[in-house]
């Protein structure tokens, strides 16, 4: 940010005001004494509104907020927009549309429209319309650009104005009255600065007075925009680290400390004996013990084995008839 010095001022012609008779009364306050028919503004109470003004900004910036600079006359937009461009800062320079505060919907959507345009450019969407449509679009568009190009980047009100001549950019300072945004301004001998919140007289019309203090309230900005970007690296999260995939491996695993791991699984063969043998040492049987029977059950037995041997007898008679009458024969 460059030195707030009464020399720096002196050179810039700060402190030249307007003639006296065009004048407000209510800037007496800040009039150091008539010279040759102008005002003379006080530096001191300059340099001392112009540090409150660059602190206040600088703390709204910080908290992550934005500055709308303003300026429409002839000597000074091109100074501001360099000004506002080079702190990251939304700017109006051309003309201040009716409602660009108190009828932000409509703005954004005007933006929204700009937008689109340049995008059907880009994309070659253009060479595919008439060239008639194309003709009316491109207007559009730099209509759009000259009037709301400033304000892209402002996605809701701006927590506070710097305006250059407030008496010109009445409806700006008009709008941000009533919406309760704070505005700050250069306030020369011939407006009312009752409006404005954080007044800094001075010289509005000169390009050396302009050019001072549209740098040093962008210095103020930018400043503040880099504690803000360094506060929010400090609290931003840490990368979560990845987890450790735990391992499993089946059956015991050995490491050997200059090998390889190597797993040793045990497998155990049980023997299935085919037959039964219950012949003791001797050769002669043992005997088993049968499970207890049900007599019940044990009946149902005896009928079904009695049955079957029947049945075999049956089966072995006409076996033998035929045999005796083939050795007849």
């Amino acid at each position: 940010m460059p030195e707030i010095s009464m020399r720096n001022m002196l050179s810039a012609g700060v402190h030249y005001g307007h003639q006296t008779h065009r004048w407000n009364p209510k800037m007496r306050r800040y009039i150091f004494a008539p010279r040759n028919g102008i005002y003379i503004i006080d530096l001191e109470k300059t340099v001392t509104h112009a540090r409150e003004a660059c602190n206040f900004l600088k703390k709204v910036v910080s908290g992550g907020g934005k500055v709308l600079f303003v300026a429409t006359k002839k000597q000074a937009k091109s100074v501001l927009k360099e000004a506002a461009i080079r702190a990251g800062m939304p700017y109006v320079s051309e003309r201040w549309l009716g409602g660009t505060l108190t009828n932000f919907t409509t703005i954004r959507s005007g933006i929204e429209r700009l937008e689109n345009i340049e995008r059907m450019k880009e994309d070659g969407t253009y060479q595919m319309l008439p060239k008639k449509e194309t003709v009316r679009l491109e207007r559009k568009r730099k209509k759009l650009e000259l009037n709301l190009g400033g304000l892209r980047d402002m996605k809701a009100h701006p927590a506070a104005l710097f305006v250059i001549d407030p008496q010109m950019e009445k409806n700006a300072v008009r709008e941000a009255n009533r919406l309760g945004i704070p505005v700050v301004a250069l306030v020369d001998t011939n407006c009312d600065p009752d409006p404005i919140d954080y007044v800094i007289p001075g010289n509005d019309d000169a390009i050396k007075s302009v050019t001072l203090f549209a740098n040093l309230i962008a210095d103020a900005c930018a400043e503040g925009g880099a504690a803000y970007e360094q506060r929010m690296r400090q609290h931003a999260p840490a990368p979560a680290a990845p987890a450790k995939e735990e391992e499993t491996v089946e059956g015991a695993v050995e490491a050997v400390p200059a090998g390889p791991v190597v797993e040793r699984v045990v497998r155990r063969n049980l023997k299935i004996p085919t037959e039964i043998d219950y012949r003791d040492d001797t050769g002669e049987e043992e005997e088993v013990a049968a499970a207890p029977v049900a007599e019940g059950e044990a009946e149902q037995a005896a009928e079904a084995k009695a049955g079957d041997e029947a049945k075999v007898a049956e089966d072995k008679k006409p076996a033998k008839k035929k045999k005796k009458a083939k050795d007849k024969e």
